[in-house]
């Protein structure tokens, strides 16, 4: 006879099982977290990960600051060299108009000079009374179209000399002069605007040599003169009067 052994057949026993359990609540539970725990590990990574966003944002705003810091620096050597440009546009123009005015000076003085001769010879022929008829209609024409041009005529007898547009031929000296002075213009100058295309050819007279000494001697004796009758003035009423027979 075989001797059967304990828990090792049907009759083995199983281990209490409430009723209406099903097989999965007497398995043994997996030990689970504690509720502090699980709170802490989350409140701990929410800090790191704020720390860290605000780490990036600061080197953001300090990137963000060396760029606005290069953008103005750039911004303000365009604007320099924008002002620049436009000082340099400015003087260009304005030396372009002066060259302009310049240039038509000159052509306007070089076609004049060729017109001098002929415009003294009628000067000439009106001094003699010979510029009538058609001659003289031509003559104002001209003269009125060279006026149009700029062209000026200056010198005048009886003006102080001036070398820069006088130019002399004749010298003498006369008393009633006091200072170097034109007595005759021999051919009138021409200017346009400032520029002298022919001088004034004059004939200049000085004053005397000696004429102001001579008439400081006449003011030193005129003086002596009347310092001496003003002391016998003096005298005499001094004295009461000249003597009497």
């Amino acid at each position: 006879m075989t001797e059967e052994t304990p828990g090792f057949g049907e009759s083995a026993e199983k281990p209490d099982v409430p009723s209406g359990a099903t097989p999965d609540d007497a398995a043994p539970k997996a030990a689970e977290p504690s509720t502090e725990e699980g709170a802490a590990a989350p409140a701990g990574d929410a800090a790191a990960s704020k720390t860290s966003a605000q780490n990036a944002q600061d080197a953001q705003d300090v990137g963000l600051t060396a760029q606005l810091d290069q953008v103005r620096t750039a911004l303000n050597e365009r604007t320099g060299d924008l002002q620049r440009l436009q000082a340099e546009y400015q003087n260009y123009r304005r030396r372009v108009e002066r060259d302009k005015v310049a240039v038509k000076e000159i052509a306007s003085a070089n076609l004049l000079s060729e017109l001098l001769p002929t415009l003294d010879d009628i000067g000439r022929a009106r001094e003699h009374g010979e510029l009538v008829g058609g001659f003289k209609s031509v003559a104002e024409s001209l003269e009125t179209v060279v006026a149009k041009l700029g062209l000026q005529q200056f010198g005048k007898e009886g003006e102080p000399f001036d070398p820069t547009i006088h130019e002399a031929l004749m010298h003498s000296y006369a008393p009633d002069v006091t200072e170097t002075t034109c007595v005759a213009i021999l051919q009138p100058g021409y200017r346009i605007g400032e520029r002298t295309i022919r001088p004034a050819r004059v004939a200049v007279a000085e004053p005397q040599p000696g004429a102001q000494t001579v008439k400081g001697d006449e003011s030193d004796s005129s003086a002596d003169s009347a310092g001496s009758a003003a002391a016998e003035k003096t005298d005499e009423k001094e004295t009461g009067g000249p003597d009497e027979g």
